[in-house]
């Protein structure tokens, strides 16, 4: 789990799974499902506002919705464009509560869900989105944004303009993507959680994040009542 991928390496990864047999609308299902699992362990029930975008990371918004709703959540999905793609237009299909369009408003709820957009996304935010992510800056109401806060390049961790949206809590899938490690994504992203989706790859580039288990199998074991010269010596070089 130390790894970290490209949008790149990610969208070749959900191809890759899926022309192995598995059905992306069972991803996306799972997707959502780890989501809404991730939103009632942290909140009590309160009133939900999903923004869907057009793409998968909007079907995953509406498979949440449906979640959430069917456990008692005061759910509205507030629609920023219709669904493109194949699986998002069928979890559409399948969310039954209150729709509309995206507003703007950020009094209506006591959570948001950012479902605008996904990694894939390579221009700053236009319309209703950039003036939601303007509004959103001065409401403290929390954010929870699926894989990336919208308006953030996955790849750089840099804002793609000067707006962009700030989560609370972000749950990605598979692996981190750069932007959840660098900054000034990393501080965008709030907590960030990783959920195991089924996906199938691994080990997709060389990036992977600086954690002890990369390294401390390297060290010597020692007793405890070794002297301090058999410990070794540390050198830092800094910048």
């Amino acid at each position: 789990m130390a790894e970290i991928f490209t949008t790149d390496e990610m969208a070749a990864c959900d191809r890759a799974t899926v022309a192995a047999g598995t059905l992306g609308y069972l991803l996306m299902e799972r997707a959502g499902t780890a989501v809404a699992d991730a939103i009632r362990a942290r909140w009590s029930p309160r009133p939900i506002v999903v923004w869907a975008g057009p793409g998968n990371n909007g079907g995953d918004g509406y498979v949440v919705a449906r979640l959430l709703r069917k456990r008692g959540w005061p759910v509205r999905v507030e629609v920023f464009e219709a669904p493109r793609t194949a699986d998002a237009r069928y979890a559409a299909l399948r969310w039954r509560g209150e729709t509309g369009p995206l507003t703007g408003d950020t009094t209506k709820a006591g959570l948001y869900i950012d479902a605008l957009f996904g990694s894939g996304l390579r221009r700053p935010l236009e319309g209703k989105a950039h003036f939601l992510a303007q509004a959103m800056a001065k409401s403290s109401t929390p954010v929870v944004s699926i894989d990336l806060p919208s308006g953030l390049n996955g790849d750089t961790g840099r804002p793609l303009s000067d707006e962009v949206l700030k989560a609370a809590l972000t749950i990605t899938f598979h692996r981190r993507k750069i932007a959840h490690v660098l900054q000034p994504g990393r501080g965008l992203c709030g907590e960030v959680v990783v959920a195991d989706i089924g996906l199938f790859c691994s080990g997709a580039g060389n990036l992977v994040e600086n954690v002890p288990t990369l390294w401390l199998g390297a060290f010597p074991p020692l007793s405890v009542t070794a002297h301090k010269h058999r410990r070794g010596h540390l050198g830092v070089v800094g910048g």
